[in-house]
């Protein structure tokens, strides 16, 4: 922003999971900071938002993306 302030903000889907156990199969947003688990079809924890912010990172840093193909496998 103008002010130098840093905004980040998730336009995915939000599930609110009962216990920190719990896993989705919800398979919506961009394919490039899907964890290898949503690329497999498998179900999935928070790890993956966890993975989905490092390849953001990566991502402003090096300012291109870390993994790149023509398809998600």
């Amino acid at each position: 922003m103008k002010d130098m302030s840093i905004k980040l903000g998730d336009f995915g889907i939000a599930k609110v999971f009962n216990s920190t156990k719990s896993r989705a199969q919800t398979m919506i947003g961009t394919p490039y900071y899907f964890s290898p688990e949503m690329c497999k079809g498998e179900t999935y924890s928070f790890k993956t938002d966890i993975w989905s912010l490092g390849v953001l990172l990566y991502e402003i840093t090096v300012l291109e993306y870390p993994f790149k193909g023509k398809n998600i496998s």
